[in-house]
């Protein structure tokens, strides 16, 4: 899982490359092509069209300063790439409990607690694993059993939340960068205004214009990472819930499983 983290968060950062690289050229073959148009001299392949949303968030990129919005950009790939992987891992570890704890009944009804064992070994999920861990000690008492699968469940539930320390840092420094660019772009503004001596809106739209954009990308970071944080979440209360419950049914099937 680590080296799909990495690979993914390495593939985005060579496409983020490659956009900048191509935005920078891009504005250069602009005013050469505005120059041919003042000489007089028709470009046939000058076709009016709108402009695609990846060339206008290109443009958009280039104006908010290089600087600050690639920073933004890269805490939102890392955020993605952890929330990725996240969730890839919590799909991996979901697990139908009720057929789970069926097997498991029906094996110690045919084979014992070793019958059980291997059941649990066959099955992936921290379900399975804390299942296993149960029935290790069981020849240790029920009370003991119950106290290994509530211990073991808080260890599968820092597994299945590791990371999100991360995703939530990533959260909170997108708008501090995006709003660190804001101020960043009023003192320019103040800037050119001491330096022209005068306030004419084209001396402060340049550094009003850095602000806004550092702004709004830090903050449209911001709730992309929200969405998935909270996805990520409400995937973890839904496993946990399982692992409560079916905690529950195997302490019921061992009980009857003693009785017998």
């Amino acid at each position: 899982m680590k080296k799909i983290f990495v690979l993914l968060a390495a593939a985005a950062l060579m496409l983020v490359s490659a956009n900048i690289a191509s935005a920078h050229t891009e504005q250069i073959v602009a005013p050469q092509a505005a120059e041919s148009v003042d000489s007089g001299e028709v470009n046939p392949f000058d076709v009016k069209s709108e402009v695609p949303l990846h060339q206008a968030l290109k443009t958009k990129f280039i104006e908010g300063g290089a600087g600050f919005m690639s920073l933004i950009i890269i805490c939102l790939i890392i955020g993605l790439a952890l929330a990725i992987e996240r969730i890839l891992y919590l799909s991996f570890s979901k697990t139908n409990a009720k057929r789970l704890v069926a097997k498991v009944e029906k094996a110690l009804e045919e084979g014992g607690i070793e019958a059980a064992k291997d059941v649990c070994r066959n099955t992936r999920g921290p379900i399975a694993s804390i299942f296993y861990q149960g029935l290790l000690r069981y020849d240790q008492g029920l009370d003991v059993v119950e106290k290994t699968v509530v211990s073991y469940g808080s260890v599968q539930m820092s597994n299945m939340e590791n990371g999100l320390t991360w995703i939530s840092l990533f959260i909170a420094i997108a708008p501090s960068l995006g709003f660190l660019g804001t101020v960043i772009g009023m003192i320019q503004a103040f800037d050119a205004i001491q330096a022209a001596g005068d306030i004419s809106p084209n001396v402060v739209a340049g550094g009003m214009k850095v602000a806004l954009i550092t702004t709004v990308g830090g903050l449209i970071v911001a709730m992309i990472l929200q969405v998935f944080y909270n996805y990520i979440l409400s995937k973890i209360d839904n496993i946990t819930i399982d692992m409560e419950d079916a905690s529950i049914s195997l302490i019921d099937v061992l009980t009857k499983y003693q009785g017998k």
